[in-house]
């Protein structure tokens, strides 16, 4: 039997460690190729960015858990129609940027180094990534972001917890410990990490899409982030899953973002 101390370093480790979505130079996926590249320096680590360049208009792009900035590769064709310039960023942990760990409140910051750097209109992030948009919209309101768009994300740290904890069928009694963490290292309460109350405080418009099948984060929790942002628009797509890849829901994103 692992000691509790021993226990909690492992399953804090499953959690925030990404067993996927790392890539390198050598192996760059083509949509990533003919791109400007730059590196950015936050605290001991370096993330990378990727810009299709264009107009004067900024979008940047916020993937998710175990992804990369080549997960945008669908969206891209939709959101060059309007001539703006796309900036992707690879997570902590993910695609180019440097570390092993993961978690929101760091890419949160990422997010912030690049925002403050390119000064981008829209946000769009996917799963988790949509989370740390939201966190990032949260502390830091006063940017030029005047669009947000979340993808399937998540709006309660404590049910992604509580189903992680589920799923490789852990002791429950390690949830609290993992929250004592978070306060610890974080100074994150779970019971106020929400996405629901999180979104009370955006003043920016938005528009939350989620699928009736995703699997991965349930439905409930777009409707909960939704239900809670004042100028936030909820899409219920069907059969998508969690990618989220359908060409009448980018249309829909499109018009939102440059039509209304």
């Amino acid at each position: 039997m692992l000691h509790p101390k021993k226990a909690l370093q492992l399953s804090y480790t499953l959690f925030s460690n990404p067993r996927v979505g790392k890539l390198s130079k050598e192996n760059l996926p083509a949509v990533l190729q003919d791109t400007h590249k730059e590196i950015f320096e936050h605290d001991e680590h370096k993330f990378h960015t990727y810009t299709w360049k264009g107009n004067d208009t900024k979008i940047l792009l916020v993937h998710g858990w175990e992804s990369n900035s080549a997960r945008w590769e669908k969206a891209l064709p939709y959101l060059q129609k309007s001539g703006s310039t796309i900036i992707a960023i690879d997570a902590p942990a993910h695609g180019q940027t440097s570390g092993k760990e993961f978690n929101v409140p760091r890419y949160a910051e990422f997010i912030n180094r690049a925002v403050k750097k390119f000064e981008p209109n829209i946000i769009i992030g996917h799963s988790i990534g949509g989370s740390a948009c939201l966190y990032h919209q949260y502390l830091y309101p006063d940017t030029n972001i005047q669009k947000m768009v979340l993808l399937g994300a998540p709006s309660d740290l404590k049910t992604l917890l509580d189903n992680y904890i589920q799923m490789l069928s852990l002791n429950p009694k390690m949830f609290t410990h993992l929250e004592k963490h978070y306060l610890k290292n974080f100074n994150i309460e779970l019971d106020y990490f929400s996405g629901a109350a999180l979104a009370q405080q955006i003043k920016i418009e938005g528009i939350i899409a989620h699928d009736t099948n995703d699997t991965v984060v349930a439905f409930e929790e777009g409707k909960k982030i939704a239900a809670n942002w004042e100028k936030g628009r909820f899409i219920t797509t069907n059969n998508l899953g969690h990618s989220m890849h359908d060409e009448t829901l980018y249309k829909e994103i499109y018009q939102f973002l440059f039509e209304k």
